[in-house]
């Protein structure tokens, strides 16, 4: 495989440098924009090339040492080489560049993303995975598995929890490990950051609003601290367990429904307001489908907030949503220290 020096331009989202040879793009993992890198090639295509870093040429000042010893081997961390301030604006800069580039969207009314106080030690749950005597995570872009004795992301109940389970002849499988026990089902890892989402959302409802209607409200995180705001509200999710423990301290206001969101849509929003009904939709990373969206711009409530775990399914579907609806701002969170993944709220308000 050959070798090139190319400077690092950008970094795209998922994590790795963009450089560019020729005008094809080349992506390096574990580097930072400026850098000018020593680099070998492992893969050419003839839209783009992936290379491996050999030699530093030029170090970036946001180039830090990362803390986990298994970074650049294990395939959960991407940034932990890159100090956390830089981390915030490479996040935000992808955010904005894949709203214009797969949405073509224009003057983004981008708010500061909103980091999280933890850099590490955050993660309230990890999953890791046990095959032939070894428990950690997969490495890298691969299925093999790397031993791991302690999650420098994980809380120190989560690595004790992982301490534990080492010290146990357990059977090849999946085990995810929690900080606390709660009903199995989904919720944010971050909690502090899932705190500033929701104190977000309750700050992006209108006054004088009578109906939430909550799709893919698993068990009810936005729905129970926006109760105070709503006359009615409905949370819908296809998650039977997630509806179960909705309804488990449910008050006479609430209504949550298992199956279809977009059938569940349809009879939430039945004969009602659209002015005074907001609805939140905080889909999985696959975003909207087609027929979610066309029965949401039909509905045409006139609050939209959409909570979002993928910025490239957010601007697709966004793109699909501006006959209908205005963006009004966005907003980036860094529910992920470490990590390339990004959460976005994109508040919209129905055209005239």
């Amino acid at each position: 495989m050959r070798l090139v020096d190319l400077q690092i331009e950008d970094i795209a989202f998922g994590g790795k440098g963009v450089a560019r040879e020729h005008g094809k793009a080349v992506f390096v993992p574990f580097t930072i924009d400026d850098e000018l890198v020593s680099m070998r090639i492992t893969r050419e295509k003839k839209q783009f090339a992936e290379a491996e870093v050999v030699d530093l040429k030029r170090r970036s000042p946001h180039r830090v040492e990362p803390l986990c010893p298994y970074f650049g081997r294990c395939g959960g961390c991407a940034y932990q080489h890159i100090d956390y301030a830089h981390q915030l604006e490479i996040k935000s800069r992808q955010v904005r560049d894949l709203l214009q580039r797969i949405g073509k969207l224009k003057d983004i009314p981008m708010r500061p993303i909103i980091p999280s106080p933890l850099h590490y030690a955050y993660r309230n749950r990890i999953t890791v995975h046990a095959e032939g005597g070894l428990i950690g995570y997969f490495r890298r872009e691969s299925h093999r598995l790397i031993e791991v004795e302690r999650c420098p992301i994980a809380m120190n109940e989560v690595n004790r929890e992982l301490a534990d389970l080492r010290a146990r002849d357990v059977p090849d499988g999946h085990y995810t490990l929690r900080a606390k026990p709660g009903p199995r089902v989904f919720s944010q890892t971050n909690d502090a950051v899932a705190n500033a989402l929701r104190d977000l959302v309750v700050d992006l409802v209108p006054p004088n609003q009578e109906l939430l209607v909550d799709a893919y409200c698993g068990a009810g995180f936005f729905a129970k601290a926006l109760i105070e705001k709503f006359e009615r509200i409905v949370g819908i999710d296809w998650d039977r367990f997630a509806i179960a423990a909705a309804k488990e301290n449910a008050i006479a206001k609430e209504l949550y429904i298992a199956g279809d969101v977009e059938s569940g849509l349809r009879s939430a929003m039945e004969n009602c307001d659209p002015a005074k009904t907001f609805l939140l939709a905080d889909p999985p990373a696959t975003g909207l489908t087609t027929r979610v969206r066309e029965t949401i711009a039909g509905l045409a409530p006139t609050t939209f907030v959409y909570v979002s775990c993928n910025p490239s399914t957010l601007a697709r579907d966004l793109a699909d949503f501006q006959p209908r609806f205005e963006i009004k701002s966005v907003t980036p969170l860094d529910i992920f220290p470490q990590t390339a993944e990004i959460e976005v709220a994109a508040e919209l308000r129905r055209r005239p």
